[in-house]
């Protein structure tokens, strides 16, 4: 396994202090870091099916530059960190990525978003490196539903991915699920039995404009109110407090221990509680998942910029965060970067 540092030979080491807090008094804790725009799905909901545009390789950040930027994060207050992509288990030292954050002075919380695919073989090398959980991506267990959305037959690798995690201690297991009008609606209750019956913890997540073909369309999205309808047809649901900043709202599911969430970003956004930024595989800071401009953290970094200089344009650009995402608002307009290339 690779070593890595958090400085670069030559960087001066300058004075690094939390918290990252923004003009409206959020403090940012979680830190979600794409390791690449590569997917090995092309789920419709996300990609075309001929894929988008993907960053020369020589403009991703390397496995060390990854761990400084993570490193001089959690010295600004950043305790959880999340590995996206793209799919991240494509990043072939996504070992030494994790085990490089996981050895970090703060020791921050270290997890994964994944679609599964390949995490059979991956599961137990990264739970070793210090990985301490994994939400995968599951739309359908249906197999025939389940090829439809992500143009891909693997269903079977997902599962047996999901198994590999438990296997290994990866928990909790979270799924991620988002249903689409006439393709997967009638797997809400299905998808919910399957988790229930694992000890998986299912979150619905309404479909969101940051597809790459730019198809979305509010009037065909389902929303929170109608999938709790679908669970709550055949499922006893009780609202759960302390949601604190999560971005899933969760209920007991018959009395428990089953817990279900939604994400309703569209719906029922929850800016005015997110504590979350985003550093994007090309090394780009951005403070919103739909924000309008973003900070080059690799330029910086590539040119020798130090510690206190790198952490300086973390503060600036989570200063400048809106208040809200504004989906709905007038003139609003989608990102131009896909929820690929910016990371979930």
């Amino acid at each position: 396994m690779t070593t890595l540092t958090l400085e670069r030979p030559g960087a001066a080491a300058g004075p690094v202090a939390g918290p990252l807090v923004d003009r409206f008094g959020r403090v940012h804790t979680d830190l979600r870091v794409s390791v690449t725009d590569r997917c090995s799905l092309r789920c419709s909901y996300c990609m075309p099916e001929h894929g988008v545009p993907l960053a020369p390789a020589s403009f991703l950040l390397d496995a060390s530059e990854i761990v400084r930027l993570v490193g001089i994060a959690t010295r600004l207050g950043v305790t959880q960190v999340r590995l996206t992509g793209g799919e991240p288990l494509l990043r072939a030292d996504l070992v030494d990525i994790v085990a490089g954050i996981a050895g970090l002075p703060a020791r921050p919380e270290v997890s994964l978003t994944t679609n599964g695919l390949g995490l059979a073989r991956l599961a137990g090398p990264l739970a070793a490196a210090g990985l301490g959980r994994v939400n995968v991506s599951l739309d359908s267990v249906d197999r025939v539903h389940y090829a439809a959305i992500t143009r891909r037959d693997r269903l079977d690798d997902v599962l047996a991915g999901l198994e590999a995690a438990r296997a290994v201690g990866l928990d909790p297991i979270k799924l991620n699920a988002v249903l689409l009008r006439g393709v997967n609606e009638a797997d809400a209750v299905p998808l919910l039995d399957f988790a229930l019956a694992r000890g998986y913890e299912l979150r619905f997540i309404e479909q969101m404009p940051l597809d790459g073909g730019h198809t979305w369309r509010r009037a065909a999205m389902i929303g929170a109110d109608e999938i709790l309808a679908r669970l709550g047809a055949s499922h006893r649901l009780t609202p759960l407090d302390g949601r604190g900043a999560a971005p899933a709202a969760r209920w007991l599911v018959d009395d428990g221990p089953g817990v279900v969430g939604v994400i309703a970003a569209v719906t029922r956004p929850f800016c005015g509680a997110c504590e979350r930024v985003r550093l994007t595989a090309d090394g780009c800071m951005r403070n919103c998942l739909f924000a309008r401009g973003e900070s080059d953290l690799r330029e910086a970094l590539r040119d020798g910029a130090t510690d206190a200089e790198l952490a300086d344009m973390f503060r600036a650009c989570v200063a400048a965060k809106r208040a809200g995402h504004g989906i709905g608002e007038p003139g609003f307009a989608q990102p131009t970067r896909p929820m690929s290339a910016i990371g979930g």
